[in-house]
């Protein structure tokens, strides 16, 4: 990864697409900037070539659902995360890539990529939101810690088998898990990209450099 002051990034650069239908982009886009990645839009299909990693943020699960109807979109997400796209969701993104969700609202469809159950707005309304730092457990690494936002958040209620969880946290006395991992899958109930850690997006650019192109892992 080069970049020049005056080309910017050059070929070789991590592409990282951030979904842009609704919700919490521009964050996102800075943190990729800022780790040396270059930043892409996606909102429509052909937005997906080439793309090394993909980010889907935080907003309102529900509606970026439609818009992703709207947009053409479903068919052709499913198809590149399924085939190996490392993908973050964060909060929304999260909901969205659950297979299954608790108490969905009416007609809400996920893209039901990810082996867990979720129950969105878990923490309550957003005038409960706050700010937490908890342990990052990532596979291999020692323990750190991460710093991150929690906006009517989601909470992981069940996983599936190989979903390997990055963040536990207590919340109101009780255990919760707010971070999972499962094999190209990195999601959040948080938004870390509000506090400015890097740990998630890090993260993810491992994993993009680790899996290179989509084609190269089996679809599943």
């Amino acid at each position: 990864m080069t970049t020049t002051a005056q080309e910017g990034p050059t070929v070789g650069t991590p592409q990282i697409g951030v979904l842009a239908l609704q919700g919490g982009v521009a964050e996102h886009e800075r943190m990729i900037s800022s780790l040396g990645a270059r930043a892409r839009k996606v909102r429509r299909p052909a937005d997906l070539d080439q793309l090394d990693g993909l980010i889907i943020p935080g907003g309102e699960s529900s509606v970026i659902g439609r818009l992703i109807d709207l947009a053409g979109l479903r068919e052709a997400l499913i198809n590149s995360i399924s085939n190996g796209l490392p993908t973050l969701g964060t909060c929304a993104g999260m909901v969205l890539l659950a297979e299954w969700i608790e108490n969905p609202a009416p007609g809400q469809r996920s893209l039901g990529l990810l082996p867990i159950e979720v129950r969105r707005n878990a923490f309550g309304p957003q005038v409960d939101s706050m700010e937490l730092s908890a342990g990052w457990h990532w596979p291999g690494e020692p323990e750190g810690r991460i710093r991150a936002a929690a906006i009517r958040a989601p909470e992981v209620i069940a996983i599936g088998a190989g979903v390997e969880v990055l963040i536990r946290a207590s919340i109101g006395g009780v255990p919760r898990i707010l971070g999972v991992r499962y094999e190209n899958l990195i999601a959040l109930s948080l938004h870390p990209e509000l506090t400015g850690d890097p740990t998630a997006h890090r993260a993810l650019l491992a994993l993009a450099a680790t899996v290179g192109e989509p084609e190269r892992l089996p679809a599943r």
